[in-house]
């Protein structure tokens, strides 16, 4: 690891602790040219996942998509660390299955799942076009079940 100060190659762990219930490692570490210290963090990547589209095409997992998506959904209501949060609990969720091949409706179960319990208006925002609502009552319907769901 360089350190992003100098640019020195050698660099020493001071301190490793887990964060995010265990799925982040946070490591402190120490420039051996100018001391300099500063923190990383280490989390597992997914790799070689295949996600099938609607259409049959079939294309690499891009997490950069998943945030991008999610971002649009969200827009303002959650905070970034909470973002973060959120795309590491679906990104673990997805893993989880341990498949090397998953359709786009599996994930985006996944995030309607996972946004209904952080923000239903974001989980709405989703909906509506994960669904492909065509009109406001189609809307209206998915609003109703929510609300019949906490009554």
């Amino acid at each position: 690891m360089r350190c992003p100060y100098c640019g020195y190659a050698e660099t020493r762990v001071i301190d490793s602790r887990e964060t995010n219930d265990g799925r982040t490692i946070r490591r402190r570490r120490e420039c051996e040219k100018c001391r300099v210290r500063f923190s990383t963090y280490e989390q597992v990547e997914i790799l070689n996942l295949v996600v099938e589209k609607k259409d049959g095409s079939k294309e690499e997992y891009k997490k950069e998509k998943l945030e991008e998506g999610l971002k649009r959904a969200t827009n303002k209501r959650i905070e970034n660390e909470e973002f973060s949060n959120l795309v590491l609990e679906i990104e673990t969720e997805i893993n989880s299955k341990g498949k090397c091949n998953i359709t786009s409706r599996e994930i985006g179960e996944i995030i309607m799942k996972k946004l209904k319990e952080k923000d239903e208006v974001s989980y709405l925002r989703f909906a509506s076009v994960f669904k492909s609502f065509g009109s406001g009552k189609r809307f209206l319907k998915e609003l109703n079940n929510l609300e019949k769901k906490e009554n």
